[in-house]
């Protein structure tokens, strides 16, 4: 499998858009190579996890093929992980020759609420039957194309069953574990007894040096590594899967030059726009 993280700064951005903060300050000084978008996963192309409002300017930046995405599974709904309106523009005038014809949609009952919201007033009749949704319930195992995913849920909101996702393919597992804090042992254990086995894990790293309380809606890097031990007593992870940082917030200090030494220390690999990595 291959994973591209296209975006990966929290739902701010980076730099923010209103802040002038020292490290938002400094991230427009040095210049493009610091700046980060909100988050996107793509996985061969052809499998998303979430779609921010820069899901277009991904699409151009890294040569994307927006039309190509079969299957587009959402963490939640709000904006910066769900961006709903841009779905008005899959088809009619706006779009020709698209590569796939449909794509299916899965998200937890928000997720598909806030899509009607969004759509509802410009969603042409000829575009909606080609945009199918699928409603996700936590703790659930179910199939998309050839891949096998398992839902859990995420420590996020009180508002909606936010999910976590582990994604399998051919023997490899890419486990995604953001926005969240610390998850719950009990769906950490789900994963085990459902046979995940990760290749690579994704962090939500929103606080990078910071330690969050454990029921924080985000993590740091101590609370990353609490996360890690546990998958590896568990047998989800071992001595050879790799670990990712990414999600990170303008108010935690996401220069690369302090992300280096997050690195060093704690032997993770910090994503930036347009990294990509092969399991």
């Amino acid at each position: 499998m291959k994973i591209q993280y296209l975006g990966t700064g929290a739902a701010e951005g980076f730099p923010a858009m209103f802040c002038n903060c020292e490290y938002c300050k400094n991230a427009k000084k040095i210049g493009e190579s610091e700046f980060r978008t909100r988050s996107q996963v793509l996985i061969d192309g052809e499998l998303s996890i979430d779609f921010p409002p820069e899901a277009y300017y991904h699409s151009i930046k890294y040569n994307i093929d927006l039309s190509a995405v079969k299957y587009l599974l959402v963490s939640h709904s709000h904006m910066d992980h769900f961006y709903a309106h841009d779905f008005i523009l899959r088809g009619y005038k706006y779009a020709d020759k698209m590569a796939e014809n449909i794509i299916n949609i899965y998200g937890n009952a928000e997720v598909i609420k806030v899509y009607n919201e969004c759509t509802k007033r410009e969603l042409k009749t000829v575009v909606a039957p080609h945009i199918c949704l699928n409603e996700l319930q936590p703790y659930s195992v179910f199939s998309v194309g050839e891949y096998r995913v398992i839902a859990i849920p995420a420590i996020h909101s009180k508002e909606e069953d936010a999910l976590l996702f582990y994604i399998e393919k051919s023997g490899k597992g890419y486990l995604h574990l953001y926005d969240s804090g610390e998850v719950e042992d009990k769906a950490l254990t789900f994963l085990s007894k459902n046979g995940a086995r990760a290749s690579l894990v994704s962090f939500d790293c929103t606080f990078v040096n910071h330690t969050a309380q454990p029921d924080a809606r985000h993590m740091g890097i101590e609370n990353n590594m609490r996360i890690k031990q546990k998958l590896l007593n568990l047998g989800v992870c071992n001595s050879d899967t790799k670990f990712v940082i990414t999600h990170f917030s303008h108010n935690s200090n996401p220069l690369k030059q302090n992300l280096k030494s997050v690195e060093k220390q704690y032997g993770v690999i910090a994503a930036y726009d347009g990294f990509s990595i092969e399991i």
